[in-house]
């Protein structure tokens, strides 16, 4: 790709084709690489925001314009989006916003649209006031977020939907997992404050530490070394939910970026690790971290759903099934998800998981329990899953999770996005059969 002069031009052109149905992990690393060093975390912060607040941002430029731009003009309907953000959502001052923005219409060799992007945002610092009206009409301006999620939101969780499309919207704190192997957390926290590092420890992992402000992992102490990780805390409790002993067989499913992986075998270096996900390039990730940390596990290539490709045939004392979801409990941060995700995914994705499911039970010893863990606030991928689970399956039994966090769904508990990110958590047991038992 070549060389970009203007952050403005990148950004349009990465909104552009995360509308059109690239995911933003996947596009801004390749303008962030055609940028100067300084301009890169600009680019990000104008990526992240301009996406973050799409629904509110393209219902004023709804209200801005007599008609739509062309379908063939997405680069400029994505230019006037990453102005209005910058003129309403950052310190950037207005003059250099306008003026920036509007250049990029002559990089874009569209001349046309100079007047058209000027005239737009001039006219939206002048009626600040009536853009911020429309949300109290309209939901979609509101949240921030599709007409169709906020509706599942709502129908979900109708005295949470307002606090979820809220914290949907804020960046994200960092939050690092301590490797006691090496040290406790008190002790690291004490050496991010000799750091000048501010921190926190999580009310919700025992190994969990939230940092005041996102540093670079070169500045965290012992990172390189496997000392601390970056995890989000929710993620943090799957290694503290999964009672395993030293010699016990572990299998984690679908298991890039290997997070939950690293802590199995941080919190229980004496396991047989097998380490599942059927994206081969994803696995190089996994293997990193293990790397980074200095342990071990089996990577194996495979699809959950059939066993045959990867399966010795040896059954699992404990099961991490970390399904894969529609990501509801994470748009924070990967906000794309409002542009990528449509409403038939959840019937669909809480199908494969039923399938996934049903396979992973079938690999699990007897008296052995399986962890099943999303990043969905989804209850077709979450409750619902796990009481149709146990409703047709005879050997399956509900275990309490014990804790303060979330809230109990009657099949699991939920974790809703706030201090973290949005999980669900059910813990089952494989029991004896009636019929086993009789043999």
């Amino acid at each position: 790709m070549a060389k970009q002069s203007s952050v403005r031009l990148a950004a349009a052109k990465v909104i552009s084709r995360v509308v059109s149905g690239e995911s933003l992990s996947q596009v801004l690393p390749e303008y962030q690489e055609c940028l100067r060093d300084k301009d890169q975390p600009l680019l990000a912060e104008l990526c992240y925001g301009t996406l973050r607040y799409y629904f509110r941002l393209d219902s004023w430029l709804s209200s801005l314009m007599d008609k739509p731009l062309k379908t063939k003009e997405q680069t400029i309907h994505s230019l006037i989006l990453v102005g209005l953000y910058q003129l309403f959502y950052t310190r950037i001052p207005a003059h250099a916003a306008i003026g920036e923005t509007v250049q990029v219409t002559r990089m874009l060799g569209k001349a046309w649209a100079r007047g058209l992007v000027n005239g737009v945002l001039r006219t939206a610092q002048r009626q600040e006031e009536e853009l911020q009206a429309l949300s109290d009409t309209d939901d979609i301006c509101l949240t921030a977020h599709p007409q169709w999620l906020i509706g599942k939101i709502k129908k979900a969780w109708p005295e949470h939907w307002q606090d979820i499309a809220r914290a949907n919207n804020q960046p994200p704190p960092m939050t690092l997992r301590v490797n006691e192997q090496h040290i406790k957390r008190d002790r690291y926290l004490k050496k991010l404050l000799d750091d000048c590092i501010q921190a926190s420890p999580s009310l919700v992992s025992p190994q969990g530490i939230t940092l005041a402000r996102a540093t670079s992992v070169d500045q965290l102490p012992g990172f390189s070394d496997g000392v601390v990780s970056v995890q989000d805390e929710s993620a943090q409790l799957s290694g503290n939910l999964l009672s395993v002993k030293e010699g016990d067989r572990v299998l984690d499913a679908c298991c890039a970026p290997g997070g939950k992986t690293c802590q199995l075998l941080e919190m229980n270096p004496g396991i047989e690790l097998d380490a599942l996900d059927v994206d081969e390039k994803r696995l190089t990730r996994v293997q990193e971290n293990l790397d980074r940390i200095g342990l071990k596990a089996k990577l194996m290539t495979g699809d959950g759903t059939q066993p045959e490709q990867w399966w010795d045939g040896q059954p699992y004392d404990h099961i991490l099934l970390d399904a894969p979801c529609s990501a509801t409990g994470v748009i924070r941060r990967h906000p794309d998800i409002k542009l990528l995700r449509k409403p038939e995914d959840i019937d669909a994705l809480a199908e494969l998981q039923g399938r996934i499911l049903n396979t992973m039970w079938s690999l699990l010893k007897p008296g052995g329990t399986l962890l099943y863990a999303t990043c969905s606030i989804m209850p077709a991928e979450n409750s619902k899953q796990i009481e149709a689970f146990l409703q047709q399956s005879e050997d399956a039994e509900l275990l309490p999770l014990q804790g303060e966090w979330g809230l109990d769904t009657g099949f699991g508990r939920q974790i809703l996005p706030g201090s973290g990110d949005g999980f669900f958590y059910s813990l089952l047991k494989k029991v004896p059969t009636a019929k086993e038992e009789g043999q």
